[in-house]
């Protein structure tokens, strides 16, 4: 699949990216929730992180920090057993957004998946993330289960 977005590049990651990833892992929470802590995002990162999860980078042709990454990973349909990709982390600098750099993303994170034989891609996302709900379901992403989560009260030591 070319690249084809003018003024950026696209680069491919690897596990020596740990610390670049979990600094985009941080700002994607920050700024869904500023008031929370983040510092277990490493945790993540480490657990989940290795040769067999693809990792891209977007620079601008400028500068090579990146500005967008995308995160793959492998996941099990619970209704059919079909392995499957995950997308971990999709990520976009606010200043380079509605560029068309998510849809490029999420098309490299489709091809990838076609490559393997997958037949669907899946992942999960804040209801409270509008704009990310909104490009996944221009790009033809549907909802297909519910995550459901009570706030319980903490118990004392």
């Amino acid at each position: 699949m070319e690249w084809s977005i003018p003024g950026y590049q696209l680069r491919s990651g690897s596990t020596l990216d740990r610390a670049i990833l979990v600094k985009f892992m941080q700002r994607t929470y920050q700024e869904l929730y500023p008031e929370c802590s983040i510092a277990h995002l490493a945790q993540t990162v480490d657990q989940h992180l290795n040769r067999d999860t693809p990792l891209w980078w977007i620079t601008p042709n400028a500068s090579p920090e990146p500005i967008a990454c995308l995160w793959l990973g492998t996941a099990i349909d619970q209704i059919y057993g079909d392995r499957h990709a995950h997308i971990f982390l999709l990520y976009v600098a606010p200043a380079h957004r509605c560029r068309g750099l998510g849809s490029a993303l999420l098309r490299r994170a489709e091809q990838w998946a076609m490559t393997r034989g997958d037949r669907q891609i899946g992942l999960h996302v804040f209801q409270t993330n509008q704009p990310a709900l909104r490009l996944y379901t221009k790009l033809g992403y549907q909802p297909h289960s519910i995550w459901m989560v009570k706030q319980l009260g903490r118990v004392s030591p």
